[in-house]
């Protein structure tokens, strides 16, 4: 899209400097209240206003005066877009700005983050900016009370991670009394890391749990598959997607289990935990899928190379890693409701956002959630250098030429940072280095924890820093690090070295590793060393052969292979474009019959309208129990009872689903279409779904007795969850639904 009816109001903006500079704090706030008088969208006068003030803003409360660029961006923002700007550009001050802008038009607005850490350091370090613009804002995180919640959801602009906002909408839509209700109705999101919340994480399920209970360990079967011999009872696709069990993995299995048949068509359960365990034992590495920290298994956060707070997979699985690893199972529950990122993003009039790598994703920000991108150009010219990708043969030449680079490159002082893309590869290869006498500081999901202050060194001068995915790490890598008067000589030797132990499966990851180096204009560097072993190429291309060794170090020159590389990511891609599809037309049904629930359960809270309904359905009682208790105890009532049937019923209806999308696959086998055969079934299993609902109410409600004065709705058989808890589905943490179904296929073929 065009920048050019921003850049335009530049020249006003900067004309109105003199004159700001001239205003008290009072008035300024003042001029920025008057901004308030009319609605959105801004007209070129307002807008030139709000950016003037704005910067003014910035320059009293936070030493920074905004570059031009950093006003395209919020202009961009205030119009709805997807801000893409390079890491070190100003993302935060942009963010805040445009928050202003729209708060200051009477718009709530949430500030989404990828982490609490982020919420809480952004909130804090804008809010004098804030407070000077005569607005307010608040912070939630994972250890915020309800209070707490309540109160930053009233300010008129909210930080919070994207899985605590999503947590507390799932808790509100259990709530039995208005008073109960913590998320207020939504009006403006902007997302921090667009693409990574857009794209990486849309399709991850955030879960709320009821009625928790310790899950069933399988240990026997943890034990049972250990003993398999991979390559002869049982066979992991090339791909490394897929695990199945061969005819003598069959066989080794039925006779360890007492001469059982596993395909017998009368029970499947045993069959799904040996698919399980051999699951988690086979595909799930531990450093690289997760780690094991105070006795518990923590998920990895793929994208970002962090542990995945309140994560996991599916319980099975779950359960079957935590065998595997010999520790306890951890609780499960029924899940009372979930929610996926796009559908919470998508619950927001207005949304817009900033990142670094936008463009890549430019054509599923638009189908998905109908965003443009708005490219803003660096404040000062990119002078990084790129150089292109080191090709070798095998891994262990890759690993041999890169640990003689930094050799090469530490000697002259110059800052390195090399990225990797998981716990055993970072530890592997920090090892390999300490033995070439190269100290180097690990950053890794196992010490996230000391993550800022590891990045803010990362450019100091003679470090090497070793980290599992820079994406979204929120530090800036400033040359020299905390000394700055040790940025002269890092300069000298040429400024940060970005290297990439192997090229991510998406080639945004690649960039986001790049851009940290050349950072506001500064000198940099950045290459990828990549081997014909490394799993892009193994999992997407695994037919390539016939390359051409050029060196006696194993390197590959050939241009043909450069391709190759390139065509591997572009599989990769492809892969996780079709996932994220996939889970988008499954759970558009589900949004729209959730919807619905959700209306009605509106009205019930709102607006009396169980106690109307059973007033109409069961006349006699109704009126009998207001002569008794009076009306407002019998309204209570009936909400309560009315609510507990619609929840009960979502969630029974919430299982079928799951259960329906689980097994609807294999209707593949008779060539039909597995969407539209959920859609088939998952229609009619709706419809007379608050018919249903309300009939119970009534017949609960014809039972109720009268105890101590107040109606008895537990007696009645109206139970809450005891506890209720959050978490997120990693949900098909490997294959795609074409995938499972092939794995199958070939477990049933092979028996036969």
């Amino acid at each position: 899209m065009s920048l050019q009816p921003y850049t335009k109001l530049l020249k006003t903006i900067e004309e109105r400097e003199e004159a700001l500079r001239a205003l008290s704090d009072a008035e300024l706030t003042e001029a920025a209240a008057e901004l308030g008088n009319a609605e959105l969208p801004y007209d070129r006068s307002d807008l030139t206003e709000l950016c003037a003030l704005g910067r003014e803003a910035a320059r009293r409360t936070l030493g920074e005066r905004p570059f031009d660029t950093q006003l395209i961006g919020v202009m961009a923002l205030l119009d709805g877009h997807v801000a893409e700007m390079a890491t070190g550009e100003g993302k935060t001050l942009t963010g805040a700005l445009a928050a202003a802008g729209f708060a200051l038009r009477g718009q709530r607005v949430h500030v989404l983050s990828v982490n609490d850490y982020l919420a809480r350091r952004d909130a804090e370090w804008m809010g004098p900016l804030y407070r000077l613009l005569g607005v307010e804002v608040g912070w939630i995180g994972q250890e915020s009370t309800t209070e707490e919640r309540r109160a930053a959801y009233a300010a008129d602009i909210t930080y919070a991670s994207v899985s605590e906002l999503g947590f507390d909408v799932l808790r509100d839509r259990l709530a039995t009394d208005p008073a109960d209700l913590v998320v207020p109705e939504p009006n403006v999101a902007i997302i921090d890391e667009a693409d990574s919340v857009l794209v990486d994480e849309a399709r991850v399920p955030l879960v709320l749990a009821g009625a928790a209970e310790p899950a069933e360990s399988d240990a026997a079967m943890a034990e049972l598959v250990r003993k398999l011999r991979p390559g002869i009872d049982y066979r992991v696709d090339d791909d490394g997607r897929n695990v199945h069990l061969t005819d003598a993995g069959i066989d080794a299995v039925e006779k360890a289990l007492g001469g059982v048949d596993l395909y017998s068509a009368e029970d499947t359960t045993l069959l799904s935990r040996v698919n399980l365990a051999l699951h988690a034992h086979a595909l799930l590495q531990r450093d690289v899928h997760y780690v094991v920290r105070d006795g518990k298994v923590r998920l990895i956060n793929e994208s970002r190379g962090r542990i995945a707070l309140l994560q996991r997979w599916p319980d099975g699985l779950q359960a079957a890693v935590e065998a595997k690893e010999h520790l306890a199972a951890s609780e499960t529950g029924e899940v009372l409701d979930s929610i996926t990122v796009q559908s919470l993003v998508l619950r927001y009039p207005i949304r817009c956002g900033m990142t670094g790598t936008a463009m890549a994703v430019a054509e599923q920000l638009r189908e998905f959630y109908e965003l443009e991108v708005a490219v803003i150009p660096p404040n000062k010219p990119n002078i990084r250098v790129d150089e292109e990708d080191r090709l070798y043969a095998t891994a262990e030449e890759k690993e041999d030429a890169l640990v003689e680079k930094v050799a090469e490159v530490h000697a002259t002082g110059r800052p390195i940072l090399i990225g990797t893309q998981d716990v055993a590869e970072s530890e592997r290869l920090a090892k390999r280095l300490e033995r070439a006498g190269l100290e180097c500081v690990v950053l890794n999901a196992k010490n996230d924890a000391d993550e800022a202050a590891v990045i803010a060194e990362a450019g100091t001068y003679g470090r090497i820093t070793v980290s599992t995915q820079m994406a979204g790490r929120g530090t800036d890598i400033r040359l020299g690090g905390s000394d700055m008067k040790d940025r002269d000589r890092v300069v000298a030797t040429g400024g940060l070295y970005v290297i990439g132990y192997g090229r991510y499966p998406s080639s945004r990851l690649d960039d986001q590793l790049r851009g940290r180096a050349g950072r506001q204009g500064d000198p940099g560097g950045s290459v990828f060393y990549v081997s014909v072993e490394d799993d892009l190429i193994t999992n997407n291309v695994p037919e390539a052969r016939g390359y051409r060794v050029s060196s006696a170090d194993g390197e590959i020159t050939d241009p043909a292979w450069r391709q190759t590389v390139n065509h591997a990511q572009r599989i990769a891609e492809g892969q996780l474009l079709e996932l994220h599809r996939n889970t988008w037309r499954y759970n558009k049904l589900i949004d729209v019959q959730r919807s619905v629930v959700l209306e009605h359960r509106r009205a019930v809270l709102h607006d009396n309208l169980g106690s109307r309904q059973l007033a109409v359905d069961c006349p006699a009682t109704y009126e009998e129990l207001v002569e008794q208790v009076g009306e407002e105890e019998v309204a209570r009532a009936a909400r309560l009872v009315t609510l507990y049937h619609l929840d009960r019923g979502w969630t029974d209806h919430n299982a079928f689903l799951a259960d329906l999308r689980e097994g609807i696959h294999l209707r593949f086998l008779g060539r039909r279409d597995p969407l539209d055969e959920f859609n088939r079934d998952a229609v009619p299993a709706f419809k007379g779904f608050l018919d249903e609902a309300r009939a119970r109410a009534a017949e609960m409600f014809a039972e109720l007795k009268v105890v101590d004065g107040r109606l008895d709705v537990a007696g009645a058989g109206v139970k809450r969850p005891s506890t209720t808890w959050t978490y997120m589905v990693q949900d098909q943490p490997f294959s795609t639904d074409f995938e499972n179904i092939v794995g199958r296929v070939k477990n049933l073929v092979g028996r036969d």
